[in-house]
């Protein structure tokens, strides 16, 4: 449920048009729903503005589609990450309308209006092919959360002139995702270049000596460039979250 939704309700009560009781019934599953696997938090979207997001990874067929239908009969817009072969195709067999994005390993399901949501633009970068799993988790993610996303690939620092070229779209973002494995400089590099936060996500790509991403964790940890903040290796959707989060700010204290 959205501070939106929840204030249509009350509106109605108070005009009469909805009774107390059928209200009540429509708040039944706040602020949690307990499924016996997983106890649902239908109270996260108007605690944060954004609704609870389902990990996949773990969990069963079962599982993933007995949380997916909650959340969707609560009326958010619906995001599973980390989704395998078979549960995506569970979910697109149940749910015909949702989206999957299979290098991300997404399925969504939109149910917001876009013209309800101001979520901003993020510009989501990624060095090179390999780390496109990771840079299409959090494109797919910002745009299941309403925020417009330009996704700039393959503009690695071993070719900083494919960086340049696409400079002029980074200047128009209200955050930068940037996805990078190996050494993990990339991330510093934008940071020089724009006047946003760039959310760095160090990827598990790279030689034996990368050990698994944290060479570029602690690469971009020690990053120079003082508008660049890092999350977890691959995490993607933690990028994305944080982004949609400061694009959303961002773009609401633009006049008009």
């Amino acid at each position: 449920m959205t501070p939106s939704d929840l204030l249509t309700i009350l509106s109605a009560v108070e005009r009469g048009a909805l009774s107390p009781s059928a209200a009540a019934e429509r708040l039944a599953t706040l602020p949690f729903e307990d499924l016996g696997h997983a106890r649902v938090d239908h109270h996260r979207s108007l605690r944060t503005g954004l609704p609870e997001v389902i990990y996949a990874a773990g969990k069963t067929q079962e599982q993933t589609a007995a949380i997916f239908a909650s959340l969707l009969a609560d009326g958010v817009d619906v995001l599973a990450t980390r989704v395998d072969a078979a549960i995506a195709e569970a979910l697109l067999r149940a749910y015909p309308g949702a989206m999957h994005n299979p290098t991300g390993r997404t399925v969504s399901f939109r149910q917001t209006p876009v013209s309800r949501q101001s979520n901003g633009h993020i510009a989501v970068v990624c060095a090179g092919t390999s780390d496109l799993p990771v840079a299409e988790e959090a494109a797919a993610t910002a745009e299941t959360f309403g925020a417009r996303v330009t996704r700039m690939y393959d503009v690695g620092v071993a070719g900083l002139h494919r960086l340049l070229a696409v400079r002029s779209d980074l200047l128009t973002a209200d955050a930068v995702i940037v996805c990078a494995g190996m050494e993990g400089a990339l991330p510093s590099v934008v940071g020089g270049l724009v006047g946003v936060p760039v959310i760095a996500v160090p990827t598990s790509v790279g030689y034996g000596g990368s050990f698994g991403g944290a060479t570029a964790l602690l690469a971009m940890l020690n990053s120079c460039s003082p508008n660049v903040t890092v999350v977890n290796i691959d995490n993607g959707f933690g990028a994305a979250y944080t982004a949609v989060l400061i694009s959303r700010a961002a773009s609401k204290s633009i006049p008009g």
